[in-house]
């Protein structure tokens, strides 16, 4: 009976055990790297993405152009809203911490950029995170939800906002008020206490766009100023690319897809819809300026701050 019972074992044991593959079934090889060239990027899996941003860094040494590049890699993706949250980590939602398939004007910078400045996914994963959140600590209380006072302060080491400086002195400002605890009680149902900040945000009108771009080179940030019923607002963002002549771009993700247009052809779009609105009675938004921000010259990613033990409090 004891050895019925050691060969019962030893037969359970082996059903557990990892088969080795055949000889005759050798495991797929990666694609060579000239048919992944072949791809977009949000055509691309994770391990793919890895190979793809190793090549990129060795490609182009010169960050700004690999900006501009790995960002036109992305055109045609489709664009899509609410892709990104903090899940598995929370659970205010389901929404994954990456996305390559679809993005958002947000999405699309900031893994551009992410991209741009790493050598393998899982550093591409950590530099995502490092700029989507405050410190880097990953939470939907320190994503970097308000583009002026969150985005843009929080990655001051990556860019610097030079609205100002190009508008002039009697350059046009907004009055910015961010209530933060309200924010993400309504969208997230989440509590926290934060007091409502206050801020005065400095832009360049419509009509100065092409004179302030020709100020900037590839890979810097640009803001996009809206209004409605008297308030002001970041709406949208993307890059400033260098055209094939020298002249500056808009690289964005904006419904359908990933597109590169001129400052003039997106001014165009955005009055086009504006008359659309008033003729159909509806209230849009309506295109004020632009703020501009310029990716620094001597970048130092500054290390994340300790990721906090959740709480008791927070998994009730």
């Amino acid at each position: 009976m004891r050895i019925v019972s050691l060969l019962l074992a030893a037969s359970a044991l082996a059903g557990c055990a990892t088969h080795p593959i055949p000889a005759s079934q050798p495991a797929p090889g990666p694609r060579p790297m000239e048919t992944l060239l072949d791809k977009q990027v949000f055509q691309m899996t994770p391990q793919e993405v890895h190979r793809y941003i190793a090549h990129a860094q060795q490609a182009e040494p010169d960050l700004r152009k690999r900006i501009a590049a790995i960002g036109r890699k992305n055109i045609g993706q489709p664009y899509k809203l609410h892709l990104l949250g903090e899940y598995p980590f929370e659970l205010h939602d389901s929404l994954p911490m990456f996305s390559l398939e679809n993005s958002d004007c947000v999405v699309f910078a900031e893994h551009t950029y992410a991209m741009a400045m790493s050598k393998t996914w899982e550093e591409f994963f950590w530099m995502l995170q490092r700029i989507r959140y405050k410190d880097g600590v990953i939470g939907v209380a320190t994503r970097n939800h308000y583009t002026e006072v969150d985005w843009n302060i929080n990655n001051n080491w990556l860019l610097t906002d030079i609205s100002t400086e190009l508008a002039g002195p009697s350059g046009p400002s907004y009055a910015l008020s961010v209530d933060r605890a309200k924010f993400l009680k309504t969208r997230h149902q989440t509590e926290r206490s934060i007091p409502v900040q206050n801020s005065r945000e400095y832009y360049l009108p419509t009509e100065r766009v092409n004179e302030a771009a020709a100020q900037m080179h590839d890979g810097d940030f640009v803001n996009v100023v809206s209004t409605r019923d008297g308030a002001y607002w970041v709406s949208h963002v993307g890059l400033v690319v260098t055209g094939p002549n020298g002249e500056r771009r808009f690289l964005h993700s904006s419904e359908p897809q990933v597109r590169e247009e001129s400052f003039d052809a997106f001014v165009a779009r955005a009055r086009e819809r504006e008359q659309r609105n008033a003729r159909e009675g509806k209230n849009g938004q309506k295109l004020a300026g632009f703020k501009f921000l310029r990716l620094n010259d001597n970048i130092v990613v500054p290390p994340a701050l300790p990721q906090p033990r959740p709480g008791a409090a927070a998994a009730n």
